[in-house]
This record gives structure tokens, sequence and C-alpha cells, in this order.
């Protein structure tokens, strides 16, 4: 294993493999559902496949991400983020949405500090990534 796959799956382990990458997901997309803040992130969902699609393709999508089992690449053939969300208008206020809402859902599963800073620094990277306007 190559260091950046080592890091990336020492990033998994250290969130609880696919328990812990689940809790995350499933808060996530309780915060976007349920709190008023994120209505716009939960109406550009609502445009799309719908939020419990969204949930599962998050889901495996992240257990690749961190250095997990690929679930996304196998079912999808890629990891593009810039293919994945090409039907979707994301500029920079979705994208500081998505951030802010990921960063609560972080807060409320209990991931430590340490562990935080690093989970966003990759989060921060995917969502510009993802950004497909101005």
């Amino acid at each position: 294993m190559h260091d950046a796959t080592a890091k990336l799956h020492t990033l998994y382990r250290e969130l609880g493999e696919e328990e812990g990458v689940r809790a995350l997901v499933e808060t996530f997309y309780d915060i976007i559902e349920q709190d008023e803040d994120a209505r716009e992130l939960h109406l550009l969902h609502l445009r799309g496949h719908g939020v419990s699609h969204s949930r599962e393709e998050q889901f495996n999508y992240l257990s690749g991400f961190f250095g997990g089992p690929s679930r996304y690449v196998q079912k999808h053939g890629h990891s593009r983020l810039k293919e994945i969300h090409e039907h979707v208008p994301i500029g920079p206020d979705m994208r500081d949405l998505w951030l802010r809402c990921m960063e609560r859902a972080i807060d409320k599963v209990g991931i430590g500090s340490a562990l935080k800073a690093r989970l966003m620094i990759h989060f921060e990277r995917a969502a510009e990534t993802s950004r497909n306007m101005d």
C-alpha cells in the first residue's frame, strides 16, 4: 500500500470504518432534511434523485474516499466529482452550505477536533472540485 492510500485507510479506520462513515452520512442528511438553514441544499437534492439516493451514494463514495471499500467505483466505474455533480448547479454559496452542514454533522457524531481538521481539509478540496459555477 503506498503512502497516500495508507494515510486514507487510516482515516477510514479512525472514522470507525463502515459504521462510522454511515453515522456521518446519516447525520449529514438528517441535517439537510430537518434544518431550516440547510433548506436550499435539501431542495437541490429533491430536484435530483432524492435524499435517500444521495444518502446511499455518499456512503458508497466516502467509504472509498477515506480508504475503505471502493463501493462507488465498483458501482459506477469512477469517482470523479466533477462528473458526478455535473447535473447539479453548485456555486460558492452551495459549496459553503454543504461544508457547513458537513462540519455540523462531524460535530454532532462526536468526532474529535484533530480528526475533524483532517477531514475538513479533504471535504474542502472535494467541495471545491464539485463546484461548477461562479
